[in-house]
C-alpha cells in the first residue's frame, strides 16, 4: 500500500491512497494524513506538541554496519545516563529521542553529539532518516530539511572516518562545494 502526499502551491496538501484511490485535499497536513491512515486501515497518531522555543526535536541514531543492538554493553553508560533531554530507544540499533536547546537545529544536533561523544566516547552517526532525498519544508533552517542535513553530514562523517580522511579533507571538499 502506498499513500502519497503533495504540498499544493495555494497552502493546501493533497493526499491520495494509491491501493484504494481515496483523495483527499485540506489546509490542515495532519487532517489529510489522519483520513488516508483511516482510509489504509491503520492506526493514525497524531504528532507530539511543538517543543518550547529554542528547544528542537530530533533522534540520534548509532548506525553500525556490524548490526549490534541496543543491548549492546558499549551502551550501558548512555543508557543509564543519556544527555538531559533524551531518552534511549531500541529502534533494533541504539538511539536516543532528544528534546533539546539550540539556536538552530543543527545546533542542537551538534551539542548533542559533542556531549555524548565526550561522555560515552561514542560517536552518534546518523538521525535515522530513512529517504533523505525527500525534501519537505525547506524554507527554513529547523525543519525536516535541516533534520536530513544534520543526517547526511554525520553518515558523511562516519563514512570518511572509516575511509581514513580527516577533518581537513572534509571542509576543503565542504570549501570546493562552495559553503561559506
Amino acid at each position: 500500500m502506498s499513500l502519497h502526499f503533495h504540498r499544493n502551491p495555494d497552502g493546501t496538501t493533497t493526499g491520495r491512497n494509491e491501493a484504494t484511490g481515496f483523495m483527499v485535499t485540506h489546509t490542515e497536513e495532519e487532517e489529510v494524513k489522519r483520513q488516508l491512515y483511516e482510509d489504509a486501515g491503520w492506526a493514525y497518531t497524531p504528532p507530539p506538541p511543538p517543543v518550547p522555543p529554542g528547544f528542537h526535536r530530533f533522534a540520534l541514531v548509532h548506525d553500525e554496519f556490524e548490526h549490534t543492538g541496543f543491548a549492546d554493553e558499549r551502551y550501558a553508560g548512555l543508557r543509564e545516563r543519556p544527555p538531559e533531554g533524551c531518552v534511549p530507544v531500541d529502534w533494533g540499533s541504539f538511539a536516543l529521542k532528544c528534546e533539546r536547546p539550540g539556536k538552530t537545529l543543527l545546533d542542537a544536533v551538534a551539542g548533542t553529539v559533542a556531549e555524548v561523544r565526550r561522555e560515552h566516547g561514542l560517536v552518534m552517526n546518523s538521525l535515522g532518516v530513512e529517504k533523505p532525498q525527500e525534501w519537505f519544508d525547506a524554507d527554513h533552517q529547523n525543519g525536516y530539511a535541516a533534520e536530513i542535513v544534520a543526517h547526511l553530514v554525520l553518515m558523511a562523517t562516519d563514512r570518511a572516518r572509516r575511509l581514513g580522511y580527516g577533518r581537513k579533507d572534509l571542509v576543503r571538499l565542504l570549501g570546493a562545494a562552495g559553503l561559506e
